[in-house]
C-alpha cells in the first residue's frame, strides 16, 4: 500500500470516526476502529492517525463554539474507551521484548489521553509499560520507582500551570536514578520548559519518543540536596511564590474595581460574578506559571487563547485588559510581574481593536466566563496535543 493510499484510507476513518464520536454512539465508533485493525491497519497508525486527529478536531470544535463542553467531554471519553478496548484486540498483543517504561501524568494534571496514546505506542513496540494514569502524586511515582524499577520515566502535562510539579517529579524521579523524558504541550512546542526543568530529554509526539527511548536516555547524575532553584535562579527573588500565594488577595482586588474599569459588568448575575472571579484567578495561575519558567509568551499566549474563545462565543475580549490592568497595579512593585503583564497588555491591545469585539455578554455568560483551559482544547489540552 502506496504512503498516498494509506493517508486516504485514514483519512476516510477518521471521517466515519468522528461521524459516529458526534452521534455519541461508542458501538459505532469501536467499529470502525476494529474493522480497521481486521483490514489489516497497522494499530499504531489506527491510534495516531485516526483516534487522535479526531480528538483533535475535537477540540478545535470545541473552540470554536460548535460543540459544547459536554459534547467534548463525552467524545473524549468515548476515544478513552475505545483505545481500551484496542488494546485487547488479538490483533495488538505484542509480548513484552524490551525494558521497562513507566507513563505517567504529573501531579493534577488530568488530561490523560495523550499520556495513554505513548503508552500504547510504547506497548505496541515491545515495551513493558507501567502506565500509572492521571494526576500521579510525585511521591506515588517515586515510590512506585523503588518498587517496581524503570529504564525510564515518561512524565506527561498537557496545562503549564503544571509546570512546578512537573519540575518536583522531575528532580525526585532524577534522584531516584531514573532518567524522565518528558511530553506533552504545557513543555512548549519546542521542549523550551523541558529543557528549563532539567528534564532528560523531550519529544514533541508519541513516535518521537518511542525512538528518542529506544535511542537510550543516560541514566542521570545524582545531584545531592539538588532544588529547584538550582535549575531556574530567577525563583529567588520569591515573585513567582508570593503571587500564587496572593491569590485569593488578587481575585478580590480585580473584582472590587472590575465595574468602574469596565461597566459592563454592573449587570452581571450572581452566577456571572462567580464565573469571573473563577476566571481571574486562572489568569493569576498562568500569570505564576509564567512566573516560574521566566516566560512572557506563556503568558501572553494564553491571553491570546482566551480572548479566540472569547470572541468565537460572542463575548467581549474587551473586558480582559481591565484585568489586566488592575494586576499591574496590585504588583507593580514586581519586576517580573510588571514586565509579563505589560507585554500582555500590549499584546492584547495590538489584537484588539473597536470593531472587533463586542460591547456586552450574550446569554448567561460573563466576559471572563468562558470554558477556561481545564475544560477543552487549548495550547496544552487534552484534544490539542493528542500525540504526547
Amino acid at each position: 500500500m502506496s504512503a498516498q493510499t494509506a493517508a486516504a484510507g485514514t483519512s476516510g476513518l477518521q471521517d466515519r470516526l468522528w461521524a459516529a464520536v458526534i452521534d455519541r454512539d461508542e458501538h459505532a465508533a469501536a467499529k470502525v476502529v476494529f474493522t480497521a485493525l481486521d483490514d489489516g491497519i497497522d494499530a499504531e497508525a489506527v491510534l495516531l492517525e485516526v483516534i487522535a486527529p479526531v480528538q483533535a478536531r475535537v477540540g478545535a470544535e470545541w473552540a470554536a463554539n460548535r460543540l459544547s463542553v459536554a459534547q467534548e467531554h463525552a467524545a473524549s471519553a468515548i476515544a478513552e474507551r475505545i483505545i481500551a478496548a484496542l488494546a485487547h484486540h488479538p490483533a495488538v498483543r505484542v509480548t513484552p521484548r524490551l525494558g521497562r517504561v513507566t507513563v505517567a501524568c504529573v501531579d493534577q494534571e488530568w488530561h490523560v489521553l495523550p499520556a495513554r496514546l505513548l503508552a500504547e505506542v510504547l506497548t505496541l513496540r515491545g515495551w513493558r509499560v507501567d502506565f500509572l494514569g492521571a494526576q500521579v502524586p510525585t511521591p506515588h511515582l517515586v515510590g512506585h520507582l523503588h518498587t517496581n524499577g524503570a529504564d525510564v520515566v515518561a512524565l506527561s502535562s498537557s496545562l503549564p500551570t503544571r509546570l512546578p510539579a512537573a519540575h518536583a517529579a522531575i528532580t525526585a524521579c532524577q534522584a531516584a536514578g531514573v532518567p524522565v523524558l518528558a511530553g506533552g504541550a504545557a513543555f512548549g512546542p519546542d521542549g523550551r520548559y523541558a529543557r528549563r526543568l532539567g528534564a532528560d530529554a523531550w519529544a514533541p509526539d508519541a513516535r518521537a519518543a518511542a525512538r528518542r527511548i529506544a535511542d537510550g536516555i543516560p541514566v542521570p547524575a545524582l545531584a545531592v540536596g539538588r532544588q529547584q532553584i538550582d535549575d531556574l535562579p530567577h525563583l529567588g527573588d520569591q515573585e513567582y511564590t508570593l503571587v500564587v500565594r496572593s491569590r485569593p488577595q488578587l481575585v478580590r482586588a480585580v473584582m472590587a474595581q472590575l465595574e468602574k474599569r469596565f461597566p459592563a459588568a454592573a449587570a452581571y448575575t450572581e452566577q456571572q460574578r462567580e464565573h469571573a472571579a473563577q476566571d481571574i484567578a486562572h489568569i493569576v495561575e498562568y500569570l505564576g506559571a509564567a512566573l516560574y519558567v521566566d516566560d512572557e509568551e506563556l503568558f501572553t499566549g494564553f491571553l491570546r487563547w482566551t480572548a479566540g474563545i472569547l470572541e468565537a462565543r460572542r463575548v467581549p475580549a474587551a473586558s480582559l485588559p481591565p484585568v489586566l490592568d488592575v494586576l499591574g497595579t496590585e504588583l507593580k512593585d514586581f519586576p517580573r510581574s510588571t514586565r509579563l503583564l505589560g507585554q500582555a497588555r500590549a499584546a492584547l491591545d495590538a489584537l484588539l481593536t473597536p470593531a472587533g469585539h463586542n460591547s456586552g455578554a450574550s446569554d448567561d455568560t460573563s466576559p471572563l466566563s468562558a470554558p477556561h483551559p481545564g475544560s477543552g482544547s487549548r495550547p496544552g489540552s487534552r484534544t490539542s496535543a493528542p500525540d504526547r
